[in-house]
């Protein structure tokens, strides 16, 4: 329930309650009035008819007295009518009525008939032995005051029978009119609640209209303060926090662009004394059967650093072309099948890994894209896990599912959150490792450039198991290819062109992009040279994510 719904509520109950006790206590005094005022001016005249007119009947009347008595009595300006009861001379009780057909014995109570004849004692407290009572009843649907008195001396009993209908009428006509009230109460209330909620709820509203631009990144978004009271106050903290925000990020932003632009331009100027330090460990590598014993191991570490370098510089110069939003999609229909067993095929890892595939699975992908994806998820598998690897391809719908599983002790549950972080050590004690620590960050950034996903879990038969998940058609939308630095069917850049080394590489020097980025095919295949040549080394290595 909103807020502006539960304030209209609530005003709209305590208006209710304080209409409805208003007119409930109103009509209760009213009604009361009404009828003390009818019954005390009908018991008056008729206290006082009686005494006048029994003082002017025979001791002992007869009924024709009695019944004169009684019409004379009812003609008055109360409109009630009279019964008069009296012992005739032959010792009979009479009944004489003024409307018989309406007043008789039987209508008046029980219970008042015997307080009307009870004697009382005369006292200090008590003046006369017989007093004047009423009652109020309901006879055919229609309220009547019904009283009565023995007249002191041996006289006649008297009742008077005055109906209250006139009254009933104008308590309904009051209720009718209190009902009325409390409804227009009502709606005054609910359009007072309205209003007290737009001017409250007006400045919350554009508070949480600015706090939900804050979310979508406006974080020049700023509250207009008019006023002294609390939500004033609000709207000022809030823009002096947003203030604050705003600078704050936009220093993080700055700091963050300098970095990156930095870890670009380093790669650039790395890659100019690496390609001549790379020709130049090439020619040792080709000599190297011809080299002095003493020199030859320390040829080989010159040989095998320089490629790690080589793919740490690869690598550092993809992560920022997927920071920068430059890298871009070059689609084309592949026979998953064939690209994995290719993948597998140019590293020499067919004896180690097994492959579960149909053949004619067709998905339109970046097939240089797919392959660094696969090279890291088995080249991880083979190093940290365990032989034999098995990779699995399968179609869920619309969407390509690629898992490759090992059978190696699995990841350690709080390794598993972080297995995609950059540069991300599963063991602090060995900070140094053959790998960057940034491939399996650039397969799932590959796999998001295609709409797809990589998660990584443990096999309840052992072994980790790393499930990509890519659609079948990678093609971006209209709306995706109008944005800018989107994922899209372009082409390449500049940058992208230098891409290919790691499709046709020889081998994996980490967890990292497939290939050792001379995209010369030189690598002859040993461990030595990238670390993962094969699955035979990955059972006494520490893993290095």
């Amino acid at each position: 329930m909103s807020l502006r719904l539960r304030l209209m509520l609530v005003f709209a109950l305590v208006a209710l309650a304080a209409a409805v006790s208003a007119s409930a206590i109103a009509y209760w005094l009213n009604r009361d009035a009404v009828l003390t005022r009818t019954q005390d001016a009908a018991l008056r005249e008729f206290r006082k008819s009686l005494k006048d007119t029994t003082d002017s009947l025979p001791r002992v009347p007869d009924c024709s007295d009695l019944r004169s008595a009684a019409e004379k009595m009812a003609d008055n300006t109360q409109k009630y009518e009279v019964l008069l009861i009296a012992t005739t001379h032959d010792g009979k009780k009479c009944m004489a009525a003024s409307k018989s057909t309406l007043l008789s014995l039987d209508v008046v109570p029980k219970t008042l008939r015997t307080q009307v004849n009870e004697k009382r004692e005369v006292n200090s407290s008590n003046s006369a032995p017989y007093h004047l009572y009423w009652q109020r009843i309901t006879v055919d649907g229609t309220p009547y005051l019904v009283g009565g008195a023995k007249v002191i001396g041996g006289g006649p009993t008297g009742y008077l029978m005055k109906s209250l209908d006139n009254e009933r009428q104008d308590l309904n006509s009051l209720a009718w009119s209190l009902g009325i009230a409390t409804a227009l109460a009502l709606i005054g209330s609910a359009l007072l609640a309205q209003a007290a909620a737009a001017t409250v709820l007006r400045p919350v509203q554009r508070l949480g209209e600015a706090a939900q631009r804050w979310g979508e990144g406006q974080l020049d978004t700023r509250l207009q303060v008019s006023g002294a009271d609390e939500l004033a106050n609000l709207s000022r903290t809030f823009n002096r926090t947003a203030e604050r925000l705003q600078q704050r990020v936009e220093e993080l932003s700055a700091r963050e662009a300098a970095s990156r632009r930095f870890v670009a331009d380093m790669s650039h100027e790395l890659r100019t004394p690496l390609t001549a330090i790379t020709a130049v460990t090439e020619v040792l590598e080709e000599e190297a059967d011809a080299l002095d014993p003493m020199i030859a191991p320390a040829v080989q570490l010159v040989v095998s650093e320089t490629r790690r370098l080589n793919n740490l510089v690869e690598n550092l110069m993809e992560v920022t072309r997927f920071d920068a939003g430059t890298a871009r999609l070059v689609l084309d229909d592949v026979d998953v099948a064939d690209q994995v067993t290719a993948c597998v095929d140019v590293r020499a890892w067919l004896d180690a890994v097994e492959l579960d595939a149909e053949r004619g699975m067709m998905a339109r992908l970046d097939p240089r894209r797919l392959d660094v994806i696969l090279a890291n998820l088995i080249g991880n598998a083979l190093k940290h896990g365990g032989s034999p690897v098995r990779v699995s391809v399968r179609t869920e719908g619309d969407e390509l599912v690629i898992k490759v599983r090992d059978h190696g002790p699995g990841i350690p549950e709080d390794v598993l959150p972080h297995v995609f972080d950059r540069f991300y050590k599963a063991s602090a004690s060995r900070p140094r490792s053959e790998g960057s620590g940034l491939g399996l960050s650039i397969a799932l950034e590959n796999a998001h450039i295609h709409g797809g996903e990589i998660t990584a879990e443990n096999s309840p038969d052992g072994g980790a198991v790393f499930t990509l998940r890519l659609p079948r058609d990678s093609s971006p939308s209209p709306a995706a290819e109008a944005k800018p630095g989107q994922s899209g069917q372009s082409g390449q850049s500049g940058q992208s062109g230098q891409e290919a080394g790691p499709a046709s590489g020889a081998a994996v020097g980490d967890t990292g992009t497939g290939g050792d980025g001379s995209a010369g095919g030189t690598d002859k295949g040993g461990a030595s040279a990238g670390g993962s040549g094969g699955a035979g080394d990955a059972a006494g290595k520490e893993k290095t994510l």
